[in-house]
């Protein structure tokens, strides 16, 4: 039943993925507003079709703190595909940056493009990162929301975390409130997996960190705060997983 239920679920997401990509070429003439409203509207269904077809449930903690009309950085924990798409609904105008080959992908590249994200050639190194700080820099000024995940790559549950130290670099350029972002998605979308499970999703955004601080100490605060409290989270869902179920 596990492997059949996530069958239907990847087949949901990828036939949404494909209806809404081409609904996006829509509002190719357009400013970006179009393409956000869809792509928001996308993950929400994709967030919500895991719940119905896999099981288990979803919960957002604190979003009521986090600011919808200003510029800000949500950095997030990174351990499933599920959170990539999964923060998207949660901010108004989201921002990403992203390989610069993902904008050769038809359909997908163009919409990426037409959504003003934030490409980046790996290969360049010192000058990508310049040239990514100043895009960056010039679509904060329309108080966008960045979503960035600090580890770079997905890492395994309870694995060691390996935090890149360009989130400080981005932290310093932009000079905005950072909001990290604790979670546990591993337990349902584990790294590299095709099979999904009925856990308990939490996502919690937690209280912000102010611009200005050192980057040094910026980077312990944010990579501390967000494996700490990913892993309350992990510990929360397991120990609600661990209980016997009640009787009949």
């Amino acid at each position: 039943m596990l492997f059949v239920r996530s069958l239907l679920y990847h087949i949901a997401f990828y036939v949404v993925t494909f209806i809404l990509l081409l609904a996006c070429m829509l509002t190719l003439p357009f400013r970006r507003f179009g393409v956000i409203a869809i792509a928001r509207f996308w993950a929400a269904l994709c967030t919500k079709l895991l719940t119905l077809i896999v099981g288990g449930s979803y919960e957002v903690r604190g979003l009521e703190n986090l600011p919808q009309n200003q510029s800000l950085i949500l950095a997030a924990k990174h351990m499933s595909v599920f959170e990539t798409f999964a923060l998207v609904p949660l901010v108004k105008d989201p921002l990403f940056i992203l390989k610069r080959e993902l904008m050769w992908i038809p359909l997908f590249g163009w919409a990426v493009a037409r959504g003003e994200m934030i490409p980046i050639n790996r290969g360049a190194r010192a000058k990508a990162l310049r040239e990514m700080l100043e895009n960056a820099r010039q679509r904060m000024q329309e108080n966008r929301q960045l979503i960035i995940f600090p580890e770079g790559t997905r890492r395994p549950l309870d694995a060691e975390p390996v935090y890149k130290y360009g989130i400080s670099h981005v932290y310093k350029a932009l000079n905005v409130p950072c909001y990290p972002v604790a979670l546990n998605t591993g337990l349902a979308w584990p790294r590299h997996s095709f099979l999904l499970y009925p856990a308990k999703i939490i996502v919690e955004i937690l209280p912000p960190i102010a611009p200005g601080l050192d980057q040094d100490v910026f980077f312990a605060q944010v990579s501390q705060t967000i494996e700490t409290n990913s892993d309350r989270l992990i510990a929360e869902a397991r120990a609600e997983q661990a209980k016997p179920a009640p009787d009949e």
